[in-house]
């Protein structure tokens, strides 16, 4: 299967999942949806069949609520079964709203903006401190710069040289009901992490093959700097009347726009 095709399979289990449960948070959710196809298809180490295995790379999603591509995701690649995702955000269902630990590949659970980087932070000087070759992968929202926590990570980072440790920001400048520049000015993204001591790249995140480049150079350097991938993306990629609309962070769709959402990933 191509990146371009996961990537719609995901779309399509994502939306659906996202009206049967009449829940939201469908903005954020497509925004990193070809970022987790490459992950997924082409670069974690990661196995369905063994999702405790002490050298798997590990993949964190920091802006929680935005878990229902990863759920998409995870089933697509078979960590469980695909008809599971019908119980999406239902009660009694481990799918819950915000990601869950209770599901096969989630590595935490997370919901509260700041807390992803950090623990991802201690997972990689873990596996330092146990000479475990595996990497942390740890995706953030860009408006999560705005938490305190998130810089003391950082430096931490940098100064005990986990190289092993990529984050990667989705940076669609939207966050709840304005831009994240009109929220709190994090910009420019990338001279901060340089002066934190990181590397860094900044890369279009809806293209596959900028994606899977610079993932590829991130893992294969080890030079002591933790990497950053600062990655432009559309909230709401993939569906026209969604894509840059703070609406679709809230709203869920409706039969009509279902139908015309579905049509447009099938057809894209």
């Amino acid at each position: 299967m191509t990146n371009k095709e996961f990537a719609k399979k995901i779309r399509v289990e994502t939306l659906k999942m996202i009206y049967d449960s009449g829940s939201s948070h469908i903005g954020s959710a497509f925004s990193y949806i070809d970022i987790l196809a490459v992950l997924y298809n082409k670069i974690l180490k990661v196995d369905p069949k063994n999702t405790q295995d002490p050298i798997r790379d590990r993949f964190i999603l920091s802006k929680g609520h935005a878990c229902s591509s990863l759920y998409a995701t995870l089933a697509i690649k078979g960590f469980f079964p695909i008809n599971d995702l019908v119980s999406y955000g239902k009660n009694g269902s481990n799918l819950m709203n915000h990601v869950s630990h209770k599901v096969q590949g989630v590595e935490f659970s997370t919901g509260s903006l700041g807390h992803g980087l950090p623990f991802a932070v201690g997972k990689a000087k873990a596996l330092k401190l146990k000479e475990t070759k595996s990497k942390i992968f740890v995706l953030i929202g860009d408006g999560e710069l705005a938490e305190g926590s998130n810089f003391e990570a950082m430096l931490f980072a940098s100064h005990h040289k986990l190289d092993n440790l990529i984050l990667i920001i989705d940076n669609n400048n939207l966050q709840s009901l304005t831009t994240v520049k009109e929220t709190l000015n994090i910009y420019p993204i990338d001279k901060k992490f340089e002066a934190f001591g990181w590397d860094f790249s900044n890369v279009d995140g809806h293209d596959f093959n900028a994606l899977h480049e610079v993932f590829g150079n991130f893992i294969s350097t080890l030079n002591g700097k933790p990497k950053v991938i600062i990655a432009k993306t559309i909230k709401g990629k993939g569906i026209s009347f969604m894509e840059n609309s703070v609406d679709w962070h809230y709203k869920s769709p409706n039969k009509k726009q279902l139908e015309e959402g579905l049509n447009q990933i099938e057809n894209a």
